[in-house]
């Protein structure tokens, strides 16, 4: 019970802190995620910015169970869409487990704003747990 409260004491933290943080960060010019990505108790903090080629964008390795990519993609200005994908990694090669798209167009907003929800995604032969939620900022009218 009391190791429950100090993990939700330990998100609720990690919730105000990031909050404070996007806000600093909502300054930049253009659209940002910022993804908490979290595996086996460690938290890994993923930030995104458009790219022209997403096929050079290199997956983050978790704790060399997962991997975790995020594209971001411009049409002019405007951000036109935002792909999450997570792998799990096993031999012979990472294995897709979520995809997610998120298209705009996207709220403008002076402050960071959640757009994701928390996710949990499941893989491997023991359901290995990773969690990750993002916020986005930078979305301008």
């Amino acid at each position: 019970m009391q190791l429950n409260v100090c993990l939700q004491l330990s998100r609720l933290l990690r919730l105000c802190l990031g909050g404070c943080c996007l806000t600093a960060a909502v300054a930049h010019a253009q659209p940002m995620l910022r993804c908490e990505v979290t595996y086996a108790g460690t938290t890994h903090v993923i930030q995104a910015t458009p790219t022209t080629d997403p096929y050079a964008v290199e997956p983050v390795d978790i704790a060399e169970r997962f991997l975790f990519k995020v594209v971001l993609s411009t049409t002019g200005k405007q951000l036109d869409h935002a792909l999450i994908y997570v792998y799990l990694q096993q031999t012979p090669r990472p294995v897709l487990l979520q995809q997610a798209k998120y298209f705009g167009p996207f709220k403008s907003s002076k402050q960071a704003y959640l757009l994701t929800g928390e996710q949990h995604v499941y893989g491997g032969p023991i359901e290995r747990e990773l969690i990750y939620q993002c916020w986005l900022s930078g979305i301008k009218p």
